[in-house]
């Protein structure tokens, strides 16, 4: 256990800082799929993508909180509402994972036979047709045998982990 401790004694010394880089990381991998891997995203995508927005947020006023003479208190609050959105997040996308792998029922609203939009999609939405959305019970990449909600779930999971040990801890 202490040879975990040192390990990750630097990240949860910094860990909004941390928080804030691995959310900027996590938008930017999915802006990746969207815009190189041709993966529009379905409406649990864009929900997904709204809690790492809200932790980056949170971050950004807990680093700024860190420089002001309350941070001794402030810093286990931030982590720890941290936490809480990381598990949100973690909750959200195992939803999503078993809408995909038809676990249960996804939302009316996102169980269309859309393929997304595409140049094709967007000038028939200028003429005024409608377009539908990618469907989100349909896992357009697998890797392992998890869809990219599946792998969010494990990575905002890790994240809530760390963000509650960090709120747990003393700092250094």
């Amino acid at each position: 256990m202490n040879r975990l401790l040192r390990l990750y004694r630097p990240f949860l010394d910094r860990w909004p800082l941390v928080a804030l880089l691995a959310s900027a990381a996590m938008l930017a991998i999915a802006h990746g799929f969207e815009t190189f891997g041709h993966l529009p995203p379905c409406n649990l995508c864009l929900k997904q993508r709204e809690v790492y927005w809200v932790a980056g947020t949170v971050a950004v006023v807990a680093l700024i909180a860190l420089r002001t003479p309350w941070a001794a208190r402030t810093r286990t609050l931030f982590n720890g509402l941290l936490g809480l959105i990381f598990l949100f997040g973690a909750g959200l996308a195992f939803f999503h994972a078993g809408v995909e792998w038809h676990w249960w029922p996804g939302p009316t609203t996102c169980t269309s036979t859309g393929s997304g939009a595409t140049a094709a999609g967007l000038d028939a939405l200028l003429r005024g047709e409608k377009i539908n959305p990618p469907a989100c019970d349909k896992a357009l990449w697998v890797f392992l045998g998890l869809s990219m909600a599946g792998w969010n779930c494990l990575i905002s999971l890790k994240l809530a982990i760390l963000s509650i040990w960090a709120a747990r801890r003393r700092p250094a």
